[in-house]
């Protein structure tokens, strides 16, 4: 879709009423995300039979028959094995396991609880070949009290004469079956027959809408700003001759949906003579990505993007994002759209590497490297045909994409579509659903937006708008039809000393895994931050300013089942002798002094600073609530703190530089009469004693 002037208006037949929407159980079901460990194999990386064949949804059609698509053992014996990791933990009630061909070699099946823990939920001591060409292997149990974040397959292959083959491995929280024979989608009461929205249509009124074209809008996660272009009207900074320019308005009242009068967003951003357009906002309002190149001399180069900052003194000059080996055959149409995490850059434009027409495309952050981003790496058929595929938006939970297409018929010229990521290869997207009458019509239809909460969704239509042009509109989703659940996190950094703010950047990561899931800046005018957590992770979170060290801080959002704001404000310490920082994200298995996987991140961190700072030496200090004995309060905080120096030792610190002491429950800092604040006093901290 363009981001200079809207696209073609022209009208198109409705087409004859196409796929249902994606059943609510849809959200349910995840397919292994990441590869952790295999026994043995054919082939690496993403070649025929490679273990990492097994993730994403069931490859090979038909079944039983052999497919490249498809994991293979190398070995024939009884100690083979693979141990798959999902995007996010949830309450597990089944596990599905496709064995395209020759089955009935598993002998055992554990879930991975988010602390690590196997858990047998499946054994056959009697492994052996099956009549069936094929077998969905589906084991189904009550759900338990922990999270499913990972399922480790055993199998006896000398069992079973022949080739192996595993396609697919999957977990639902539903007792539903997950795939049938076709793979079809699953039928029965879970099943959704139609789009269902909880409202019509509402236009934003004239506030934000005119008898201009009033398009691309992008809303702000917190839901609370609305950013969009304008076109040609005789307030955009070159007058009515200007071709486009950026515009926002801000929510009045958000029990009545009204906004403030739209205000054009001026310079550096707008320009006199050139389209310019936004593209898409950073979680903490902070950072936008607008369209064009914007160069020293003052002209404007469309082959691009470029991020804007917003500082004390306004949004500053655009900064080019350099993609590497960007095309866009298309001179006249380009979208872009930033990820909330920062991790993603979708964009639509037309490559002679793609489908035909616009086409979507993904790009991520090169390491070490600012403002570059990678090659552009086509979403895949599933997603792009050979028309324009353009107007990305992907929801908060970083799964869920919105598009609009032209190659796919519907009710209009072009439509709204969404579909699901299935996996980290961004290639592989459950089958796009049109959204249906509601939102699209045989008119134009386009650029979808959805705030972090995802109840209310943005578009344009040219439906009633005002004078007929193209307008802004309101929609409320039905739940079934919403993203995945997310947390809005909002805070301030601030010196832990003086409680004053400092700017910062703010890491999260993902604790269980230890993978980082986005990187944001505070505000420079009061030290906020505002980030967007998907729910089913425990994560982990700290600021980096120059001359601080971290208190790391850490929420737990496994089980969250609706969208919520939290307030979680960071802490820096000074890098001075004498400074004590919590190690807030340190665990340890309940009332034992063993390190839980979720700790090696903090730690991993520790070990960095005492690495770059090789003449620091430090003291850590255990210490717990004064519940029970106390005599094995204190020696089970010396355990800890030991432990603790034992993995920095492992890890090429020399223990000369660390001494350690157990301080039991003799130095709370909080009251101990409650659970929430006793918590606070099982902590770990260290004290720099020399730098």
């Amino acid at each position: 879709m363009s981001n200079y002037l809207i696209k073609n208006l022209l009208l198109a037949a409705p087409a004859a009423l196409l796929l249902a929407a994606a059943p609510a159980a849809a959200q349910h079901v995840q397919w292994a995300a990441r590869l952790v460990a295999v026994s043995s194999y054919k082939a690496e990386g993403k070649d025929p039979f490679s273990p990492n064949q097994v993730l994403g949804v069931p490859n090979a059609l038909p079944l039983g028959q052999i497919s490249n698509d498809a994991w293979i053992p190398r070995k024939e014996g009884p100690n083979e094995f693979i141990e798959v990791r999902f995007a996010r933990s949830v309450a597990a009630q089944q596990v599905t396991i496709v064995e395209n061909f020759n089955p009935g070699s598993i002998t055992k099946v554990e879930l991975v609880d988010t602390k690590g823990e196997h858990h047998e939920v499946y054994a056959n001591e009697n492994p052996g070949p099956l009549p069936e060409a094929f077998r969905t292997l589906e084991i189904r149990f009550p759900a338990a009290d922990y999270r499913t974040l990972g399922v480790k397959v055993y199998m006896n292959t000398a069992k079973v004469e022949g080739v192996n083959q595993i396609d697919a491995i999957g977990i639902a929280d539903v007792a539903s079956t997950m795939v049938k024979q076709a793979f079809d989608a699953p039928k029965g009461p879970d099943a959704v027959k139609s789009t269902q929205f909880d409202s019509a249509l509402v236009n934003l009124g004239p506030n934000v809408n005119t008898r201009y074209v009033d398009t691309h809008p992008v809303i702000s996660p917190d839901g609370r700003t609305l950013y969009f272009a304008r076109q040609s009207m005789p307030e955009n900074v070159g007058g009515g001759r200007d071709p486009q320019d950026v515009y926002y308005s801000t929510l009045v009242s958000g029990k009545n949906k009204t906004w403030s009068k739209a205000k054009n967003i001026g310079g550096p951003i707008n320009t006199p003579d050139d389209p310019n357009g936004l593209a898409s906002v950073s979680a903490n309002g902070q950072s936008a990505i607008v369209i064009n190149i914007y160069n020293r001399d003052g002209t404007i180069d469309p082959q691009g993007c470029s991020v804007s900052k917003r500082t004390r003194m306004g949004w500053t000059q655009p900064v080019k994002q350099d993609i590497k080996d960007f095309v866009n055959l298309d001179k006249e149409h380009v979208d872009f759209f930033l990820a909330t995490s920062g991790k993603a850059l979708l964009m639509a434009v037309e490559r002679p590497d793609g489908a035909g027409g616009q086409d979507l495309f993904v790009s991520f952050p090169v390491p070490e490297t600012p403002n570059t981003w990678t090659k552009p790496k086509s979403l895949g058929r599933n997603v792009n045909t050979d028309k324009s595929d353009f107007a990305p938006f992907l929801a908060a939970d970083e799964k869920t994409l919105y598009f609009a297409s032209e190659g796919r018929g519907g009710y209009g010229k072009s439509d709204i579509f969404y579909t699901k990521r299935l996996d980290d290869s961004w290639t592989n997207w459950s089958t796009p659903r049109n959204l249906g009458p509601v939102v699209n019509s045989p008119d134009f239809d386009a650029y979808y937006t959805i705030s972090a909460a995802g109840q209310d969704a943005y578009l344009v239509s040219k439906r009633n708008g005002i004078d007929n042009s193209a307008d802004i509109f309101r929609i409320s989703l039905a739940p079934a039809f919403q993203p995945e659940v997310v947390t809005l996190v909002t805070g301030q950094v601030l010196d832990v000393n003086t409680k004053k703010p400092i700017r910062a950047i703010i890491h999260y990561e993902n604790l269980l895994t230890g993978e980082e899931i986005g990187v944001t800046e505070t505000d420079p005018r009061d030290g906020s931050y505002t980030i967007v957590l998907p729910s089913g992770v425990q994560y982990g979170m700290r600021a980096e300013a120059k001359g601080y060290i971290a208190e790391n801080a850490n929420l737990d959002v496994t089980a969250k089942d609706k969208y919520s704001e939290q307030k979680q404000d960071l802490y820096l310490v000074p890098f001075d002798v004498g400074q004590t920082v919590k190690l807030n994200n340190i665990f340890f298995q309940q009332s034992k002094y063993y390190l839980t996987t979720s700790s090696y991140p903090e730690l991993a961190r520790l070990i960095r600073v005492m690495k770059e700072y090789p003449t620091v030496e430090i003291k850590i200090s255990g210490h717990t609530d004064n519940q029970g004995d106390p005599a094995l309060n204190l020696k089970l905080s010396q355990d800890r703190v030991n432990e603790v120096k034992k993995y920095l030792s492992s890890h090429g610190i020399n223990s000369s530089r660390i001494t350690t002491e157990g301080f039991g429950g003799t130095k709370p800092i909080a009251s101990n009469d409650q659970e929430e604040t006793r918590a606070r006093n099982r902590r770990v901290e260290f004290t720099i004693t020399k730098k």
